[in-house]
């Protein structure tokens, strides 16, 4: 049986299941409108940042320490809102984070200086941390209510909402001025949040069931793909340990009660190998978010239209990958996967950092997109099969810290040399996450 369908058993308990009743399919419904929702707001904001930037008059250096404040912002609120969502439960905390995520994206575009829209974007960041956190724990109750796993659904849900973002932002960019864009992701959201969220406050959280066999259930959230940006990973592993430490009886032959106490030697080198590649692959994921509109913007001279269909390509071909992302695992295996994605990532971000020509570049993000779709999830994967919640915890960190330095980096590296030869960076460090694959492949083989 291949590693993905013990991953899949190992959630299900079974290899079919029964049809979920109506109230957990409504459930989520919800929750796929709000993964959605976030990736929709996040990239609206991503395809104005060019223009954001001028309005500001911020250099490439400024502006990354601008965006430093989404990323401090979401760091802050990752860590107090788990202890919201157990006080008062995932479903109310996820409904208030994307209240406050739809009002926190109209503040950007009337910020006049590099200060006040780095102040702006922690209230930003804090959104959205706190919305990925809550949702990615009301997920994982989910899937175990349903037994099946359809955590990659959710994240699929977020990759479709990006594209949809950066395809509308870009048709848009040209007629509409950032305040009113912006200011029109704030009704949307609103809206929507108001009718997937009257749906999450008149449910309660599904109960994980309580017998022992359950307790390794969250071996399999990371394998889902995430996007979510690497953050959700974070936050799916957070609430899987937590509701496995609730659900396992406390005694020492828990199945999982031996990872959570900690990793030790060999399993402790393959995580951090593993999380590793996920860092490798998560910078080039944040910094062709923030970046890859304003190379094609001010680089190539491309149309603002045209430039923001750079992320909607990228996210376009990323959700293509992660939709097939079953099928190419049971294929090739996960260290050919590995290997092949970080190989196909490199060659592609070489092609969109350094090509002359607007549609080569375009071609590039594309490549780059299918190439980086599974790597995160599969490096994320393995490091639960090693070493259970604990080991998803910590690749998970390594690799949400990839997604906070890629942005600052790639602004620092184009102040010091240029924009395109600072992207060549998502390039290099592809071809490392391919390496190390390769190079570890008899060692996690053998784990």
């Amino acid at each position: 049986m291949p590693t993905l369908n013990k991953i899949r058993t190992a959630i299900t308990g079974t290899q079919r299941s029964t049809t979920p009743d109506p109230a957990l399919r409504r459930l989520r419904t919800a929750l796929t409108i709000f993964f959605a929702l976030d990736g929709f707001i996040f990239a609206g904001w991503v395809v104005r940042i060019p223009a954001i930037k001028e309005q500001t008059g911020a250099s490439a250096g400024d502006l990354g320490l601008a965006l430093l404040g989404v990323s401090a912002g979401a760091v802050a609120t990752m860590m107090v809102t788990g202890r919201l969502c157990h006080r008062f439960g995932t479903h109310p905390v996820t409904v208030a984070a994307g209240v406050l995520l739809s009002l926190s994206i109209a503040l950007p575009p009337l910020t006049h200086s590099a200060l006040a829209l780095g102040l702006v974007l922690l209230v930003f960041g804090a959104a959205y941390g706190g919305i990925n956190v809550a949702m990615n724990a009301a997920a994982v109750d989910l899937v175990t209510a349903l037994r099946r796993p359809v955590m990659p659904s959710f994240h699929a849900a977020f990759s479709l909402g990006g594209m949809l973002g950066a395809g509308l932002g870009g048709l848009v960019a040209g007629a509409l001025s950032p305040t009113r864009h912006l200011l029109v992701l704030t009704v949307v959201g609103l809206v929507l949040t108001a009718a997937a969220g009257r749906v999450l406050l008149s449910h309660r959280a599904p109960i994980r069931a309580t017998a022992a066999p359950a307790a390794p259930a969250p071996r399999a959230a990371p394998a889902a793909p995430t996007s979510a940006t690497s953050a959700t990973s974070v936050t799916s592993a957070t609430a899987a340990t937590a509701t496995a430490s609730a659900a396992a009886p406390s005694s020492a032959s828990s199945p999982t009660s031996s990872s959570a106490a900690g990793l030790k030697g060999r399993a402790r080198r393959l995580v951090a190998v593993f999380g590793f590649i996920a860092l490798c692959t998560a910078y080039g994921e944040g910094a062709l978010a923030d970046w890859g509109a304003l190379h094609l913007q001010q680089d190539l001279h491309a149309r603002p239209g045209l430039a923001a269909a750079g992320y909607s390509v990228f996210a376009a071909t990323m959700t293509l990958g992660r939709l097939s992302g079953t099928a190419l695992l049971e294929r090739l295996g996960q260290t050919r996967a590995l290997v092949a994605g970080g190989s196909t990532a490199a060659l592609g971000m070489l092609i969109g950092s350094l090509a002359p020509a607007t549609w080569l570049v375009l071609l590039g993000f594309a490549v780059t997109g299918l190439g980086l779709a599974n790597i995160f999830p599969v490096a994320i994967g393995r490091a639960g099969e090693l070493a259970g919640p604990s080991g998803v915890a910590a690749a998970s960190t390594l690799g949400y810290g990839g997604m906070l330095l890629g942005p600052p980096a790639i602004g620092f590296l184009a102040d010091r040399w240029s924009l395109p030869t600072a992207l060549t960076t998502v390039a290099l460090l592809a071809a490392v996450a391919a390496a190390i694959a390769y190079l570890t492949r008899k060692s996690a083989r053998g784990a």
